[in-house]
């Protein structure tokens, strides 16, 4: 993994409960290990349950300000789909990949409204994106391991697989045995499925 990189810009956006502050801090150690200077955003938006939560992480040679621009996200890793709407602003259609988890949350925002679907999301999301990859995720965990918090880790193992993510499996791997080692069974199972072809 080359250490040239000048700057690597992540949106990583959910909703209270999903784990996001978690898999940012994983992401950031990642980045770290593999020699890379790493700089997070603080919270924006509400941590507890049901909130939206939206975090910015840079890391690279030259990163100073913790604090992405208008269109120069690189990657955009979306928990939850409607939140994944909500970043286009971050977005440049030449160069920003988005991978969403094939999901949506009930938000209270919504009372008397329909509830946008992923498809609508999407939509919305097409005319800012160069790539969209939509995955399955919290219905893989809950298949596979029982719990869909894992959704994360396995979002960022996929884009690490795809090279849509420039950190090596080594050093997520490290980063997950540091941040999270009481549920470290699960979580290098939700990373090793990550790495799984699609069929």
């Amino acid at each position: 993994m080359s250490k040239n990189i000048d700057q690597f810009n992540i949106i990583l956006a959910g909703v209270g409960g999903q784990g996001l502050i978690t898999l940012g801090a994983i992401i950031a150690h990642a980045a770290r290990i593999d020699g890379h200077k790493v700089r997070m955003s603080e919270l924006h938006g509400l941590s507890q349950r049901s909130g939206s939560v939206t975090m910015q992480l840079r890391f690279g040679k030259k990163i100073h300000s913790p604090l992405i621009l208008k269109n120069q996200a690189d990657l955009v890793i979306a928990l939850e789909a409607i939140e994944a709407s909500r970043t286009t602003s971050f977005a440049d259609k030449s160069k920003t990949t988005y991978l969403i988890n094939d999901f949506i949350i009930y938000s209270p925002a919504f009372v008397g409204k329909k509830t946008p679907s992923v498809r609508q999301s999407v939509n919305i999301i097409e005319d800012f994106a160069k790539k969209i990859i939509l995955l399955k995720a919290t219905e893989k965990m809950r298949t596979e391991l029982g719990f869909d918090v894992f959704a994360g880790i396995y979002l960022v193992s996929k884009a690490i697989c795809d090279g849509e993510l420039p950190i090596t499996q080594e050093s997520l791997l490290k980063a997950i045995r540091l941040v999270v080692p009481r549920r470290l069974d699960l979580n290098i199972k939700a990373f090793k499925l990550g790495q799984e072809q699609q069929t």
